[in-house]
């Protein structure tokens, strides 16, 4: 057993799972008790760290990322207020934690794309149907030439599965704007995706 587990059996908390979020850091700023907190580490450290390193692609700097943002929570921690699910708040903490850092690194410059030609058609299908064909090692590759603020939309949208709504919240834009930054990072993708490989095609 774990000592947060036996702290909380020994309070008669039972298990911790049956804690809510909001249960959890209504405690910890209550009673500033410690294993409050351990309780919302436990639960987000793995998932903030996995948001890292698929923006970071770096094992070690996501690492330290993850310790960074889960202090600049634990500091923020009662400006939370409520009105959003807890893991937007982490995940938007996250997300631009993780842009700053890239863009003070410059590890991921813009590159020029200025044919949208291609894109006149609202749905957007093709560029969704591209991005579901893509293979992997192409997509990875893919996804670290376009800019960052790019690469961080597809991946809430195509691998984390969030809704526009949910996106929304994180970046602070409105739902509108979302779909149309949205529509052009795929934009993007495709057209980065014919200039690199369309010739091995052929």
């Amino acid at each position: 057993m774990s000592l947060l587990r036996f702290l909380l059996a020994l309070l008669g908390k039972g298990n911790p799972k049956t804690i809510t979020d909001e249960e959890a850091i209504h405690k910890y700023l209550e009673t500033q008790r410690s294993f409050y907190f351990d309780l919302i580490y436990e639960r987000y450290a793995p998932k903030i760290f996995g948001k890292s390193l698929s923006l970071m692609n770096d094992e070690a700097l996501a690492q330290d990322c993850t310790q960074e943002i889960m202090m600049k929570i634990l500091l923020n921690l009662s400006k939370f207020n409520f009105q959003s699910k807890f893991s937007t708040w982490v995940y938007s903490i996250t997300y631009n934690f993780c842009i700053d850092k890239i863009r003070k690194r410059k590890k991921n410059p813009s590159i020029a794309v200025d044919d949208f030609s291609y894109f006149d058609r609202e749905d957007n299908e093709i560029a969704d149907r591209h991005l579901k064909e893509v293979k992997l090692e192409r997509l990875k590759i893919i996804l670290e030439v376009i800019p960052i603020s790019d690469k961080a939309i597809l991946l809430m949208k195509y691998m984390d599965g969030l809704s526009i709504k949910e996106i929304s919240d994180i970046i602070s834009k409105s739902e509108s704007a979302v779909k149309m930054k949205l529509k052009r990072a795929k934009e993007k993708f495709v057209v980065v995706h014919n200039k690199r490989f369309e010739a091995l095609e052929v």
